[in-house]
């Protein structure tokens, strides 16, 4: 049978229920079936399995069928408690604890084992919500990057699903209606409602029981970014997300939802073929296949990783760096050298601020893109960048690739050109020589404590939503 030790479980309480319920003690029925009640206790108590022939010889002296003896189905209430807490204390939560296992006997009262189980269930609960340290948050997102720079940024099958829904939808060119993002939420069940009252630690809430996805209202004529947020919301369900096990799971999530709006918004047949037009007339630009779109700059640019590899076979790079240097956004498969910390993690590292990305926020004129090139220890790279602003401060986004490719994008003629020798701290990380002469040791600069080192990675099992406010809206609008 080779059945596993919950089966056998399962299968001794299926055994033990018959005998008792035929009135026949393990000897009795030992003796009827031509082993020893010891055996018999055995097998009941999930320490043995049973041959078959064994096993038929027992279905027939109890009256029923061997399919019945091996329903994976408890017997009964009393059976279904002691195999939960069989489970829950075999399990590596429970073990990991190094207390002995509570023994179950007759004269335990269900109401006893239900207590201690909902303590196990508690527990259980408590390790699922454990917080991720931010070393550990770092070290999966590092994984998933490099898994992707792996891939070259490209998952075929949500590219495949996100075609089969658009089609469904009856959409074929142009950027992707507000009107058509509708049609495809109510092709799987549900209706978009835009309220004011959002948690605020919340983009969207999908109502499953009611098929309702509750979205923030335009903040600007168009809201272009409720499209993706949308899109987002139904990718959980297309790609049917269970609650996230971990950090890493719930990246994995993250990053398949952004990756299924990206492929509804720019859709790869449309968009490679914009892209192979503009190689071909040497004329590639972010800003172009933006507009295109009607999409974002950073959407524009992070889909242009996804694409042009596979399709175009040209290496590339991007990045999303904030007003104080921070990159907080990356991807790259062209070698470009970028600052790591000892995980291996690039997100909150600060870039060379001979960076077009840094250099960019110096420019006067910023409605138009920053072309620079770049000579590194790795070679030289061509970048095209441009800045923005939040409430948050600015930042800035940036598409670059090595020079030989330089010459199928808008802006290869630039004559800016700068030199990064970092990883090495001379290059912009160590102050210049006059200055520590001057100042060392007559400065006492007070640093500013960022919160997020304080904040708990996941919280719960969605990292940073206020369930109970998820809650309380929910019953407001149902």
């Amino acid at each position: 049978m080779h059945a596993t030790p919950l089966e056998l479980s399962t299968l001794g309480h299926r055994i033990r229920h018959q005998r008792v319920s035929h009135g026949m003690t393990l000897d009795e029925l030992g003796e009827k079936v031509g082993v020893a009640g010891s055996h018999l206790s055995l097998i009941e108590n999930g320490k043995r399995e049973p041959k078959l022939s064994l096993l038929q010889a027992i279905a027939a002296a109890t009256g029923v069928d061997v399919g019945e003896l091996l329903s994976p189905e408890p017997p009964n209430r009393r059976a279904a408690l002691e195999i939960e807490l069989e489970r829950a204390q075999s399990g590596s939560v429970f073990r990991s604890l190094g207390i002995e296992p509570v023994r179950v006997t007759k004269g335990m009262s269900d109401e006893t084992i239900e207590s201690v189980l909902g303590l196990h269930r508690e527990l259980q609960r408590r390790e699922r919500e454990a917080i991720a340290t931010p070393e550990e948050a770092r070290r999966a997102n590092t994984e998933q990057r490099l898994r992707m720079r792996a891939l070259d940024n490209y998952l075929p099958d949500i590219e495949r699903l996100a075609e089969k829904q658009l089609k469904a939808a009856g959409h074929s060119t142009g950027a992707l209606t507000h009107r058509t993002v509708s049609i495809m939420a109510e092709q799987i069940g549900f209706e978009l409602i835009y309220v004011n009252d959002l948690p605020s630690s919340t983009r969207s809430i999908t109502d499953l029981e009611n098929g309702r996805i509750y979205l923030p209202p335009a903040s600007i004529p168009g809201g272009h970014g409720l499209r993706s947020m949308a899109l987002q919301a139904m990718a959980h369900r297309l790609l049917e997300h269970e609650r996230p096990a971990d950090y890493a799971d719930f990246l994995r999530q993250r990053l398949e939802i952004n990756y299924y709006a990206a492929c509804c918004l720019m859709p790869e047949s449309t968009a490679v073929g914009f892209l192979q037009q503009a190689k071909k007339d040497r004329n590639l630009a972010v800003e172009d296949f933006r507009d295109a779109f009607g999409v974002t700059h950073e959407a524009a640019g992070m889909r242009m990783t996804n694409l042009m590899t596979h399709h175009l076979g040209m290496r590339l790079h991007f990045l999303r760096v904030d007003g104080d240097g921070a990159i907080s956004r990356v991807y790259e498969n062209d070698d470009l050298p970028l600052p790591a910390d000892v995980t291996g993690a690039v997100d909150g590292q600060v870039a060379c601020a001979k960076f077009s990305a840094r250099a960019a926020f110096s420019e006067q004129n910023r409605t138009t893109e920053h072309y620079q090139y770049t000579d590194t220890p790795n070679g030289t790279y061509w970048c095209s960048t441009q800045t923005g602003t939040t409430a948050e401060g600015e930042f800035s986004i940036t598409v670059g690739v090595p020079f030989d490719d330089a010459r199928w994008f808008r802006g290869r003629e630039t004559t800016t050109r700068a030199a990064s020798t970092c990883p090495d701290e001379s290059c912009c990380r160590r102050p210049a020589v006059e200055a520590t002469a001057r100042w060392q040791g007559k400065a006492w600069p007070s640093a500013r404590v960022h919160m997020q080192m304080f904040s708990p990675l996941p919280r719960g099992a969605f990292p940073g939503v206020d369930e109970n406010e998820v809650y309380a809206f929910l019953d407001r609008h149902v």
